[in-house]
């Protein structure tokens, strides 16, 4: 089976695009990892599969699989970006602003003059039942804004402290002081796959840089560590305004790039802007 796809790369979160839109497309897991895989196959973070739109009011279906897991999962904000790019540059859709059906969300992508794209990403949920996250452990610390810090044991006599949200996909935050020197490859892997996440969770180490920046790195789902995180972007710039220590627009500096977060609390929409580029075409026998 031969099959088409582009590369695709916002802020260094890279992807392999496949358009379903002509005809369905079935890969099975195996099939998934492999195009995911850098060796053996394309390489990527995920995979992006365009589909046409299951009911009115909609432009088209999205859905996205993990490169190193091949599980579908709900939301991937910098391949939303890519997402927009890929159906503009293609001509599947002349539309400047295009609405897109994920997993368990409805999604608004906007195409900007400078290239640039603007995801509505939807408002933060702080639920925990809806990430989800067991309560039922050792009690949280809550900040005075209210936001609830939990504490999470990682073995060997490690606890960290958490703010648990999701952005249609599960987060957990926590602040370091030098994103540079935050233990990423230790603690993500024991923090994404605790059993306190039902569904294992995206784990962000965000520190703060001033009321309008923070730098972020995110060891995400199934994907271990990424150059960039559009929902943990936003996750993370949730958690700093809650607790009152960020502006409503913030530059979220991360290993692949700046990413624009812009949130006006309570149930408003977060706005994410970022790049969004194609890497190169191809086709690959699977």
């Amino acid at each position: 089976m031969r099959v088409r796809f582009t590369k695709m790369q916002g802020a260094g979160n890279d992807f392999v695009v496949l358009d379903a839109t002509r005809a369905p497309l079935a890969l099975d897991n195996v099939q998934l990892k492999t195009l995911g895989d850098r060796r053996f196959g394309v390489g990527a973070d995920q995979i992006l599969v365009v589909e046409k739109a299951a009911r009115p009011g909609v432009d088209f279906g999205y859905r996205i699989f993990n490169g190193g897991s091949g599980d579908e999962v709900e939301h991937c904000g910098n391949g939303a970006r890519c997402f927009v790019r890929y159906v503009h540059d293609k001509g599947l859709s002349d539309k400047k602003t295009l609405a897109v059906e994920t997993m368990n969300r409805r999604l608004e992508l906007r195409l900007q003059d400078d290239g640039r794209v603007t995801v509505d990403m939807g408002p933060p949920d702080f639920d925990p039942a809806h990430v989800p996250f067991d309560t039922t452990w050792l009690a949280p610390r809550s900040a005075d804004s209210g936001l609830p810090f939990w504490p999470v044991e990682l073995g060997e006599g490690q606890t960290v402290e958490l703010a648990v949200v999701s952005m249609g996909n599960p987060h957990a935050v926590q602040i370091v002081a030098d994103v540079d020197a935050a233990p990423v490859a230790a603690q993500g892997p024991r923090i994404e796959r605790h059993v306190r996440f039902a569904q294992g969770v995206n784990a962000g180490f965000m520190q703060l840089v001033s009321r309008g920046a923070i730098r972020l790195r995110v060891f995400e789902r199934g994907a271990g560590e990424t150059l960039a995180c559009g929902t943990g972007a936003c996750a993370a710039v949730a958690v700093g305004i809650r607790l009152g220590l960020l502006d409503a627009k913030v530059d979220v500096e991360t290993r692949g790039g700046t990413l624009t977060i812009e949130w006006q609390g309570k149930a408003s929409p977060m706005l994410m802007t970022g790049p969004a580029e194609t890497v190169f075409e191809g086709e690959i026998e699977l």
